[in-house]
């Protein structure tokens, strides 16, 4: 699938699963077996025989991403306008929602015949948070924008006040359903697009984890059996707000599909072993280094756009590389010839985390925590370059041969 319908068709987390269903159908091939759970989903493709040092080669990746959830009762109105309220979910960059052209999306839940059903849903009308004029916010250039998320972010949706937003989702159901329940979101509308003076550069809401979903979908959709060891893809939803969720990295998805398709593929479960001597590349963006900004990077360790994968460190660790984990990483660059950077972040600045240590923790796996660098992480509109997606696919590919 091209990577930009990929980025436009994956909306939400649910969409991503199916997005990422849809491609693998395309090219997966019948020795590849799927696991969906809500928004997580895992691919996995047994070896053509198990033996005594088989290993599972695993890649992680989380399918959702910071946006605004609509509310239960998101119902508003003032001056004409009927509004919609919604809740943070993860740490958007609440300026860059200012003013954007947002879609919304997500899944419905109804009642039809006694039965609950559920629908993917994507809305095909615009809404917008239009900013206060600088008019009536003198000071906003000198002082900054700050936005108060309670108050300031409710979506501008109809003129119709009194018109209910449960209303317009129920007309989306069948015929003789009723709506029970539903997980919608606002998203960035504007299409991935290519930016930069020879197109080198990617514009697109979302990239923050979808450029990592796509490289392992495309990279373990082109593989082919292995003569020993278990390929494994797998997808977790909200990352963002801390994995321990049952569709997240810190549920017991990922360990039952291991165990079940060891078990059914070799009639034995020496899970624990196997794990200890396999590798996980839990793979999620990284910061580049700002042009504008660049004091805000550990000197020695700022990757830059167009300079390769990158290998993230972190001594608290927030992330799970280890000398074992990036010994075999950095032996796969080599040996493919595969540029690589190093990411450490300043001492006196807090660090993110990724799926990478909970999945470690919980199964014992050594991993490497990588990613593409990018800038403007966790805005509505992010940035990445497109020979780094490129290198980060080209890893997978190898990884997986």
């Amino acid at each position: 699938m091209e990577y930009f319908e990929f980025l436009n068709n994956s909306v939400t987390p649910y969409h991503t699963v199916e997005t990422l269903k849809a491609l693998f159908d395309e090219k997966c091939d019948k020795n590849t077996r799927f696991f969906e759970r809500g928004g997580a989903l895992i691919a996995m493709r047994a070896p053509r025989q198990i033996c005594s040092d088989s290993q599972f080669r695993i890649a992680l990746a989380h399918t959702d991403f910071p946006a605004l959830k609509i509310t239960p009762n998101p119902d508003h109105a003032a001056a004409g306008i009927q509004t919609l309220h919604p809740e943070i979910y993860g740490s958007p960059i609440y300026t860059s929602w200012l003013d954007r052209d947002l879609g919304y999306g997500g899944l419905l839940a109804y009642e039809l015949n006694g039965k609950i059903h559920t629908k993917l849903f994507r809305g095909n009308k615009l809404v917008r948070i239009p900013q206060l004029a600088v008019h009536l916010n003198r000071g906003v250039n000198q002082d900054g924008l700050k936005v108060n998320p309670q108050t300031d972010l409710n979506a501008l949706w109809t003129a119709s006040v009194g018109t209910k937003f449960t209303d317009m989702l129920q007309r989306e159901i069948p015929q003789g359903g009723t709506l029970l329940d539903f997980d919608v979101q606002l998203f960035d509308a504007q299409p991935a697009q290519l930016g930069g003076l020879e197109d080198e550069w990617i514009f697109s809401g979302r990239l923050d984890n979808l450029s990592s979903c796509h490289a392992i979908a495309e990279a373990f959709a082109a593989g082919q059996p292995l003569e020993k060891d278990f390929q494994v893809a797998a997808f977790f939803n909200n990352e963002e707000v801390g994995s321990e969720t049952r569709e997240g990295a810190g549920s017991n998805f990922l360990r039952s599909v291991l165990e079940s398709s060891l078990r059914e593929a070799s009639g034995t479960n020496n899970l624990d072993s196997m794990l200890a001597a396999s590798l996980a590349l839990s793979i999620d963006m990284a910061h580049a280094e700002h042009p504008n900004f660049v004091q805000k990077h550990e000197p020695n360790h700022a990757p830059v756009l167009g300079g390769g994968v990158v290998l993230k460190i972190n001594s608290q660790k927030r992330y799970a590389s280890d000398v074992f984990s990036n010994s075999q990483f950095k032996l796969i660059c080599k040996q493919n010839n595969i540029p690589y950077q190093t990411f450490v972040m300043r001492n006196d600045m807090p660090c993110g985390s990724t799926v990478g240590p909970t999945i470690s923790a919980s199964l014992g796996i050594p991993t490497v925590d990588i990613g593409e660098p990018m800038l403007s992480m966790h805005s509505i509109r992010e940035m990445t370059d497109v020979a780094d997606h490129e290198k980060m696919t080209s890893l997978l590919s190898a990884f997986w041969k």
